[in-house]
């Protein structure tokens, strides 16, 4: 048996054991302690790796990769929302009496392994970590080079905590890009298969495995600014979803505005002044950077046409005081995430009080945007009966089912 294989069944063993016979919130607060305890081997790992990246990687990516004291924190403030979370493993969602001591439940429960592959953002290890550990999934992490050091002490950390409660191969890290090709091949070990990335790279992956993949590709986000809309909130508006961190998914690339909104001007001044530079074209492109896309649109329709042509289904907000307008936009965009008067920014599992997110889903099955805790766990169907057997209910004599619903 190669090392690729027996790691992926170490994760499958450490999956069963996670999600039915451990304190996953003892887990998670053992996690998010040994995160601050070995903060200052993190942040000595995260300055190599910044050190090594400079001059070579571009300045997106560059700051994706910093993990400072205040970054930290956050990681450690969502563990411990989600570590607060009701424990969602075995709850029985809906419950059925198909007849007289026949009970029909349907139970949440774990995926499985999941394979996680990302780059740059060091933070994301933990995040992804305790999503798993909470939902009752094992993970296969596979972060960028550029990240290497930071998130060899990040696992490090994770992996002691894990190791107190036997299920230390839960959260694994994986080194080269033969592993995770390797990986793609077993579906038979690996339930789901989350990549973070460019477009390129998720495609690639997407091509490369009959593993259920869920992402997105990318990050096409845009601003409408209707002809109602309120200035100043278009202003706050725009500029927060540009350029309070344009170096992520959900910052707008696109800004639509109507052409009889009195306020354009002060807009695009806001925006250049912010250091943000404008284009008439290039549309349907992800910058991750200070620079957006403008075009002036007659109405709500071309916008929503303009979102459905060049956008990825990712999120999209309109500015507007006419409610009927945003009626309209709300139900109409096709996107994970439709806004009324709130920056793209908040398209996110933090801010969305999932704790964290393992990604940003533009998938229409299984889970779509923000993916917490909720969108890493599936169903199965608890029958219980009494001697119950299916000849009961068929031929002429037939006993009827009930099929009464408790909840």
């Amino acid at each position: 048996m190669n090392q690729t294989r027996q790691q992926a069944e170490q994760a499958r063993k450490a999956f069963l054991k996670l999600s039915t016979s451990v304190d996953r919130t003892a887990i998670l607060n053992d996690v998010g302690a040994a995160l601050g305890k070995n903060a200052k081997a993190i942040f000595a790992a995260n300055e190599r790796d910044l050190s090594e990246a400079k001059g070579s990687l571009a300045e997106p990516l560059y700051k994706r990769l910093i993990l400072n004291e205040s970054k930290l924190r956050d990681v450690v403030d969502g563990i411990t929302q989600i570590a607060k979370m009701e424990d969602p493993v075995g709850k029985v969602i809906e419950e059925t009496e198909l007849d007289e001591g026949l009970i029909l439940r349907k139970v949440r429960t774990s995926i499985g392994v999941i394979a996680a592959i990302f780059e740059s953002r060091p933070d994301v290890v933990p995040q992804i970590a305790a999503l798993a550990i909470r939902s009752g999934n094992a993970v296969l992490l596979k972060g960028g080079r550029e990240a290497a050091h930071t998130n060899d002490a990040l696992g490090d950390a994770i992996r002691d905590a894990l190791a107190r409660h036997g299920v230390q191969d839960a959260v694994q890290l994986v080194s080269t890009r033969e592993e995770i090709a390797e990986f793609l091949k077993m579906d038979d070990l690996i339930s789901l298969v989350i990549p973070r990335g460019s477009n390129e790279m998720v495609r690639t992956i997407q091509q490369s495995t009959k593993i259920p993949v869920l992402g997105h590709a990318d990050g096409i986000c845009h601003v409408y600014i209707d002809e109602f809309a309120d200035v100043d909130k278009a202003i706050r508006i725009a500029l927060d979803s540009k350029a309070q961190y344009p170096a992520v998914c959900n910052a707008a690339e696109t800004l639509l505005v109507h052409s009889r909104f009195a306020g354009r001007e002060k807009v695009l001044e806001a925006l250049t002044a912010a250091g943000v530079e404008l284009r008439d074209s290039g549309f349907g492109s992800e910058y991750l950077d200070y620079i957006m896309n403008v075009k002036i649109v007659s109405g709500l329709d071309e916008a929503i046409d303009h979102i459905h042509r060049f956008g990825s289904a990712h999120t999209d907000s309109i500015v507007t005081e006419n409610e009927e307008n945003a009626r309209r936009f709300l139900n109409e965009v096709d996107s994970a995430g439709v806004f009324w008067n709130a920056s793209t920014r908040f398209a996110d599992g933090y801010r969305y009080g999932f704790g964290a997110e393992v990604g940003i889903s533009t998938n229409k099955t299984h889970a779509r945007g923000p993916v917490g805790v909720d969108g890493l766990l599936i169903y199965k169907y608890h029958l219980i009966g009494n001697g119950h057997i299916v000849a009961t209910y068929t031929g002429e004599n037939a006993k009827p089912f009930r099929h009464k619903r408790k909840f």
